[in-house]
């Protein structure tokens, strides 16, 4: 792999406790994670219970199978991950499928519940239900909620087979910076593409022939290429995958904050072992043209307790006038790119809301939620992912390949 000037410092007189520390911290992360994942899960889901049960009439046939039925949806992602852990295993992988689309579920059956209690609030005091529904509101309970029903597995579906066919969005950029003698260079950029039990072999291996057929310079992984667990990774194999992908250059990563919920030792160490060069708060000179500059992500502090380099750190000694493209998982502080004479910023992590409307969120947390902006003479794109965490489903945008072809005039 023609890499140069590869700048990693290693700790002087490393602290043998620093690994047990370090691991309790991610445990403590990871709890503190999960308690409000499952108190936020539990609130929603017995306010849906609740709704659900009153539309079905009391000494009805279905209240008993309608109640064994949603608590078992309900509890089975948690369990199916609890399952995987203890004891990996067929019924374990169902389980988690099962409880992924109940996720997505949950969404659209709050919205929905939300909206029909909405209704009902103006309708009291400004009746305006027709005569089918007040005459007879047992029946007008029950068809809601199939109507209701029916239409959230609809777009379960739908989102489920929009997450299988990715597109490929080019972008060509003029950069009036040059280097090297190269004219241009043609970028593939995947990110968050959650390797583990949702995202596994068959998904990858599409995602890597995609890659392969648009015949790239350099392939870049801008984090969250592994889902929290590595167990299932392993178990596929999905790094014989990875290894299969090409390119003149090689492919470079940088961590998520996935990454760092899983193990972030473990999964670098794995993803290294298959052909990815992980750049850590690190840069790389390339082909004698261009530098690479990847950042730890930003969930270092949280999960180590430890600081990542500051750009200006990382960007010390780049001043031959070469294009620089930075790797950066979260989108924050984009301006900070700009300063420091960054050609390309590419960042993922959004995934652009992944299921509508809660890219409203997403627009309200990020300058640049998805796409393209520019800022000065730098570039930035952000990523809405190529793969899926959580639901396996994406309603109200596409996941991506992003290919971007770097020209440089001077």
């Amino acid at each position: 792999m023609p890499t140069a000037g590869r700048d990693r410092q290693a700790p002087d007189g490393e602290d043998p406790s620093a690994g047990t520390r370090n691991r309790a911290m991610r445990m403590m992360m990871m709890l503190v994670f999960f308690t409000l994942f499952l108190a936020i899960l539990g609130l929603i889901s017995w306010y849906l219970f609740i709704r659900g049960l009153a539309a079905i009439p009391c000494g009805s046939a279905l209240r008993r199978p309608y109640i064994i039925l949603f608590w078992f949806l309900t509890l089975s992602f948690v369990g199916g991950r609890i399952f995987e852990n203890l004891l990996p295993s067929a019924p374990a992988t169902i389980l988690i499928w099962i409880g992924s689309f109940w996720l997505g579920a949950v969404v659209y059956l709050l919205l929905a519940a939300l909206s029909v209690d909405l209704l009902r609030l103006v309708h009291r005091f400004f009746p305006f239900f027709p005569a089918a529904v007040t005459r007879d509101v047992a029946r007008a309970k029950l068809v809601t909620l199939a109507t209701v029903l029916a239409a959230t597995a609809l777009c379960l579906a739908g989102g489920y087979v929009n997450s299988l066919f990715p597109v490929v969005r080019t972008l060509d950029i003029d950069v009036a910076r040059r280097c090297g003698g190269m004219e241009s260079l043609d970028i593939v950029a995947a990110s968050d593409i959650h390797l583990g039990t949702i995202v596994g072999r068959s998904r990858l291996d599409g995602i890597v022939e995609r890659i392969n057929r648009l015949n790239p310079d350099i392939v870049l992984l801008p984090g969250d290429i592994v889902d929290e667990d590595l167990a299932p990774v392993i178990r596929q194999n999905l790094g014989a995958a990875i290894e299969n992908i090409r390119s003149r250059f090689g492919t470079y990563a940088v961590t998520g904050n996935h990454e760092y919920i899983g193990g972030v030792e473990e999964a670098a160490a794995y993803l290294c072992a298959h052909g990815v060069t992980l750049l850590r708060d690190e840069k790389v000179r390339i082909g004698n043209a261009f530098h690479l500059v990847g950042r730890e992500d930003r969930s270092i502090g949280r999960f180590s307790g430890l600081r990542r380099k500051g750009l200006d750190e990382l960007m010390d000694g780049i001043d031959d006038g070469c294009p620089v493209i930075l790797l950066d998982h979260q989108p924050f502080e984009l301006e900070e790119a700009a300063r420091h004479g960054v050609t390309l910023q590419l960042s993922g992590h959004t995934h652009y809301g992944q299921l509508w409307p809660l890219h409203l969120v997403v627009r309200m947390m990020y300058e640049v939620p998805w796409g393209y902006r520019r800022s000065g003479d730098t570039h930035y794109y952000v990523s809405s992912g190529v793969g899926t965490w959580g639901p396996p489903m994406r309603i109200g945008n596409r996941p991506e390949i992003v290919r971007i072809r770097l020209h440089f005039r001077r």
